[in-house]
């Protein structure tokens, strides 16, 4: 066996970080502590500005036991100072935004991303007096142009839903710092399993808990990601005054998925370069967007920046509305196997039909150059296909009834 630094591998860090058993019962699992508020052994101040960073628990809106477990294991796992956690990936996503961003504030955002944050940056931070550009931040170039003087922060995701378009971590980072600019990435898709995109330069990670992190589809919860001292901010406005914070049930669900984490993105990975291939190879399949495939526009980019490819992907079909509607029939003609549902990251399989006139018209807003990119990847739709624990053969047998 090859040797490696003290640092503990993925797996060990995945089932053991921010864990350790119970110190009056000697219980190896976590605790799960429901409790919204403690009994104190001293004063403390009532409000949080009065409140020392070695202060104990007090309330579970500021902090909770089985929370911060969960928040260590996901600092460990991305190689951040801290994290935060929330009550869902929107709300660590607005968290962050309207922590950071004032009126006056620049944000750069992708073109193409979650609608729910799409939306957010396009219909409610305008109204606040934050200026927003959306640009296509796979192109270097693009996002270089789209800088201001008043930039404050650059947000991307990659791999981008639904069409898995990557954008280059590193070299955007630089850019982003060059000008006085912060970069948050959006890293649900790949998970700290594929990409760590602080390792690569990033100020900020966000992640959609509900997603591969807690694994299941049982428990919603968000995370952002950062050095302690923005973690310690974020804390104070976005957790403690917005209030979206995390149950502590959900963050024991959370805690439990967490820990196959290595193991599930594994299995994800493979199955759906399978599943990948087996769609590029069908005849009623016009196009499959995989980062693991050749053929995917930036797979070199996904090889220098992903340590595998998830278990995400996209397809175009000649009928994709027609093949929808077959697919979500729950009868002996629909799907058997996969559910046709939104989400994704689950170990069941999921698949929605993401029509783009709907999504470039209520989500994105594009048109002109920024239209013709985005249907240059997806044409009139693509199926966002959420590739499973299932054994792959029966993922590809269902498909192949529908298609």
């Amino acid at each position: 066996m090859a040797k490696r630094s003290n640092r503990p591998g993925l797996r060990t860090t995945a089932i053991h970080a921010g864990e350790t058993p119970d110190a009056e019962t000697g219980a190896s699992a976590p605790n799960l502590v429901m409790s919204t508020t403690y009994a104190l052994e001293r004063p403390q101040g009532f409000s949080i500005h009065a409140i020392g960073d070695d202060a104990p628990y007090i309330y579970t809106r500021w902090s909770n036991p089985t929370v911060r477990q969960l928040e260590d294991k996901l600092a460990a796992l991305e190689g951040a100072e801290a994290c935060q956690a929330f009550a869902s990936g929107m709300a660590a996503s607005a968290g962050l935004l309207l922590s950071l961003l004032s009126s006056g504030d620049h944000l750069v955002i992708s073109d193409t991303n979650y609608a729910g944050t799409a939306e957010l940056a396009r219909h409610t931070l305008p109204r606040l007096g934050i200026e927003v550009t959306a640009a296509d931040t796979s192109d270097v170039d693009v996002v270089a142009a789209a800088l201001r003087a008043n930039t404050k922060l650059l947000w991307i995701e990659t791999p981008a839903n639904p069409i898995l378009r990557l954008s280059d971590i590193q070299a955007l980072a630089e850019l982003a710092h060059g000008a006085g600019a912060r970069l948050a990435v959006d890293s649900t898709f790949a998970t700290p399993v594929a990409t760590r995109p602080i390792e690569l330069g990033a100020d900020f990670v966000v992640h959609s808990l509900t997603k591969y992190i807690g694994g299941h589809g049982d428990a919603l919860g968000g995370a952002v990601l950062g050095s302690a001292a923005d973690i310690q901010a974020l804390n104070r406005e976005a957790a403690i005054h917005h209030g979206g914070v995390l149950s502590p049930f959900n963050a024991w669900l959370i805690l439990r998925g967490a820990a196959t984490l290595p193991l599930r993105m594994k299995a994800h990975s493979e199955s759906a370069l399978a599943v990948a291939e087996f769609l590029e190879s069908h005849p009623k399949v016009a196009r499959v967007l995989y980062p693991g495939l050749a053929s995917h526009p930036q797979h070199d980019l996904a090889r220098r920046q992903m340590d595998s490819f998830s278990g995400m992907m996209a397809f175009q079909v000649a009928d994709g509305p027609a093949t929808a509607a077959r697919m979500a029939a729950r009868t002996e003609g629909g799907l058997r196997v996969i559910h046709y549902a939104v989400s994704l990251g689950h170990h069941r399989s999921l698949i929605y039909w993401i029509g783009t006139d709907e999504v470039v018209g209520a989500s994105f807003a594009l048109e002109g150059a920024q239209l013709d990119a985005y249907r240059a990847f997806a044409g009139d739709g693509v199926f966002r296909l959420s590739v499973g624990l299932e054994d792959p053969e029966d993922i590809c047998a269902d498909l192949d009834r529908v298609l």
